[in-house]
């Protein structure tokens, strides 16, 4: 029976190839309910619902995730993925009093704006989200979470992501931005449920941006619909977060973190899975001697 289903989702994606992280995915504003909810995500990280079968989900709209070439994330090799010039990467972020923060199911996440200028082009921030644990990893090595804030340009609607890795302190200090939102994190603890983060200032992040290194790769969207051609920027060095905040956001978020991809350019992992499944039950369908 478990065999029969995996070959029945498996020979959906053959059957495909022969034939958001803005609001977790979404680049439109989300529209609350009457009883002023947010829509929960329509995935998650879990069984039928998890990674491997967001294809499954709509294969039409979610082709990428099983077909892509340059999917996301991956595993960094800090001697051979590039970094950015410096000072070719600069992000801009006012503080404000007040921002939207929802709880989407599938991450939380804050509403607010700014601006990015990478590499000559110009970007507006749509929405920062949180993974538990990391979805990149850079020499093999997870982070306990990652940050995405996810850019998208006004004038041709390409999308570029600038992400922090978030290691725990040894000594129990936590980045001011990220004490800053979490300090509500107790009102939207159930999918759908919305509320006001206190007043959020930018520099402890924006500062480190332009501090330190940047790795940069064109990429995917690591969730539904995984579309391809997404600039990718990523802090090379992490900040950091107390154990407390953390356990109460992975308490909340749980685990969301798309599995790493195959090296950029190299066949999708979900077709070489279909392909030596499809061939291990050729082999064991042959008939013995």
């Amino acid at each position: 029976m478990i065999l029969s289903r995996l070959l029945a989702a498996f020979a959906a994606l053959i059957t495909s190839t022969s034939a958001s992280c803005l609001y977790g995915t979404s680049l439109e504003p989300r529209s609350l309910s009457a009883d002023g909810h947010v829509p929960v995500s329509t995935f998650n990280y879990t069984g039928e619902g998890g990674p491997l079968g967001w294809v499954g989900l709509n294969p039409a709209a979610n082709k990428e995730c099983g077909h892509g070439l340059t999917q996301s994330p991956i595993v960094i090799n800090s001697k051979t993925v590039p970094r950015a010039a410096k000072g070719s990467v600069t992000m801009t972020i006012p503080s404000v009093d007040m921002a939207d923060f929802e709880n989407l199911g599938s991450t939380v996440e804050v509403v607010v704006g700014g601006k990015l200028n990478a590499e000559g082009k110009d970007y507006e921030l749509k929405q920062f989200h949180f993974h538990t644990p990391s979805e990149h990893r850079v020499d093999e090595e997870y982070f306990p979470m990652e940050i995405h804030f996810v850019f998208q340009s006004p004038s041709t609607k390409s999308i570029a992501v600038v992400a922090f890795l978030v290691e725990l302190s040894p000594y129990g200090r936590c980045n001011n931005l990220l004490k800053q939102v979490f300090a509500n994190l107790h009102q939207i603890t159930t999918p759908g449920t919305i509320t006001k983060t206190k007043r959020l200032d930018f520099p402890s992040v924006v500062n480190h941006l332009h501090q330190y290194g940047i790795y940069t790769y064109t990429g995917s969207l690591t969730t539904p619909p995984c579309s391809s051609k997404v600039s990718w920027y990523i802090s090379a060095t992490p900040i950091l977060i107390d154990v407390v905040t953390f356990n109460a956001v992975k308490k909340v978020v749980k685990y969301n973190a798309r599995y790493t991809q195959n090296i950029l350019g190299e066949e999708n992992l979900m077709e070489i899975a279909a392909h030596d499944i499809g061939c291990g039950l050729k082999m064991r369908a042959q008939p013995g001697p």
